[in-house]
């Protein structure tokens, strides 16, 4: 593959017009094929191994089985999904809905996620008979451009066109530019800064925003099950992921059961003191997360802030002191560093997370723990986001899981709120346009009494 973009424009143009009009059983042919090399065992392994020794990021075996986990998982979600002409027949309206391609799309890839976010896209992008060019971040160049071979090598394997799946292998700043600006679409899973970038290209764009999930659990719960939750959300991959649980604001009255049980789970309690020099070390200059410590373990971490932890210290936990940039420690974090919060009154404490929101992660995601139903509706009425997970593994769930119906996705779009266009995990279905075929039928014309009855008994005809 070359880097001149240009001419990958041009070989995944052509890629794509050849593949435009396929069948779904063409197509439904090419997607398994490709999900079944990306899910191999040593696929996986070398993916893995080398996301972690090009970013020193994550946790090798926890990138090896997400893999796994995002492949199955995407090709479970559209499973005999219909993706390719006729998606509908409305006999009633007289409407036929038929799905198209988009073209070719740019899919600019996190440094956090560089070969799960290449198989989540790149199989949707397949699915809906699209191309995609893929830009990966400076710091896992090596990883993604690996990730799409893999996929290239399967593609070749059933006759289809290897340039609809290609990737920049020196990349840069100007040349992801150059890439959205040519492109006839765009992804981008990154943060404010590379939003800006993207939608100043000009061209239809699906973003993400940060994450700074905060975890709410009430005294409804089992504490040990929650506890457990949390430490695991908290350290697989290091806290790589933006589903992963930045804070834990727990009720009073379960307040020390929960801190015991997290320290049983491997978490330390920093004292006033450890909380400043760990402050410190993650935002050196008061503002900016320290790059050095991101999915990094927790030991490192407290090594780097000049802490002594005991030994099987899986992450580090601070208390809550105040909401905004005067406490770093209310937002993002992407580090096995947990805020601890207590709460007596729960309209409050949602009060105080949508604050925190303000801050950081709007229009992401927010958990709870509580088996009280007035208690999640509230919640997901309240909270500017676009997932509340309930009684689950924030990390695990979040972005799709076995155990929760949420669609599979590397991608959260956190709509509005964060200047995204769409608060979906993003899936097949941001890869389609739609043609309509409207046929006469019977005149549906309402009436005055039909539409406005209940006004005019109300208010009168004046």
């Amino acid at each position: 593959m070359s880097d001149n973009i240009r001419e990958m424009y041009a070989r995944a143009r052509q890629a794509f017009e050849l593949v435009e009009f396929w069948s779904q059983d063409s197509i439904d042919e090419v997607v398994a094929a490709v999900g079944w090399e990306l899910q191999k065992q040593e696929t996986r392994e070398d993916l893995a191994r080398t996301a972690v020794e090009e970013s020193g990021m994550g946790v090798y075996e926890d990138k090896r089985d997400k893999i796994k986990t995002k492949t199955l998982g995407t090709l479970r979600d559209f499973y005999k999904v219909k993706t390719c002409g006729l998606m509908e027949d409305d006999v009633q309206k007289g409407v036929q809905t038929y799905a198209k391609p988009i073209g070719v799309v740019a899919n600019v890839v996190p440094c956090t996620n560089p070969e799960s976010t290449v198989c989540c896209l790149g199989l949707s992008s397949l699915k809906t008979r699209n191309a995609m060019i893929v830009t990966p971040h400076p710091r896992t160049q090596a990883t993604t451009y690996k990730a799409v071979e893999y996929i290239r090598k399967a593609l070749a394997k059933v006759g289809a066109p290897v340039d609809l799946l290609q990737c920049i292998k020196n990349t840069s700043h100007e040349k992801t530019q150059e890439l959205m600006a040519a492109c006839d679409y765009a992804i981008a899973t990154g943060g404010d800064a590379l939003i800006k970038v993207v939608y100043k290209a000009g061209k239809p764009a699906q973003t993400v925003g940060a994450g700074n999930v905060v975890t709410i659990m009430d005294e409804t719960v089992d504490v040990k099950t929650a506890a457990q939750h949390v430490a695991f959300s908290k350290t697989v991959n290091n806290a790589a992921s933006c589903s992963s649980d930045n804070a834990v604001a727990i009720q009073d009255t379960a307040y020390e059961q929960m801190l015991d049980d997290l320290q049983q789970e491997g978490g330390y309690l920093c004292s006033t003191e450890e909380r400043e020099k760990l402050r410190q070390a993650m935002w050196p200059d008061g503002k900016a997360l320290n790059r050095d410590i991101v999915a990094k373990p927790a030991k490192f971490i407290a090594e780097l802030a000049g802490l002594s932890v005991p030994e099987g210290t899986r992450f580090l936990m601070v208390l809550g002191e105040k909401v905004g940039p005067e406490d770093r420690f209310s937002g993002e974090k992407l580090s096995p560093v947990l805020t601890v919060w207590k709460w007596s009154d729960f309209y409050e404490i949602v009060d105080r997370v949508k604050q925190m929101h303000k801050f950081s992660g709007e229009g992401h995601s927010v958990n709870i723990h509580s088996n009280l139903e007035e208690r999640r509706v509230h919640l997901a009425l309240r909270a500017n986001v676009g997932r509340v997970i309930c009684n689950m593994a924030h990390a695990a769930a979040n972005s799709g899981g076995w155990n929760c119906g949420l669609d599979t996705t590397d991608t959260l779009g956190c709509g509005t709120w964060a200047g995204n266009i769409s608060s979906e995990n993003i899936n097949w279905r941001q890869f389609l346009n739609y043609t309509r075929l409207a046929v006469p039928i019977p005149e549906n014309m309402p009436t005055e009494e039909m539409l406005f009855q209940d006004h005019i008994k109300k208010w009168g005809r004046d």
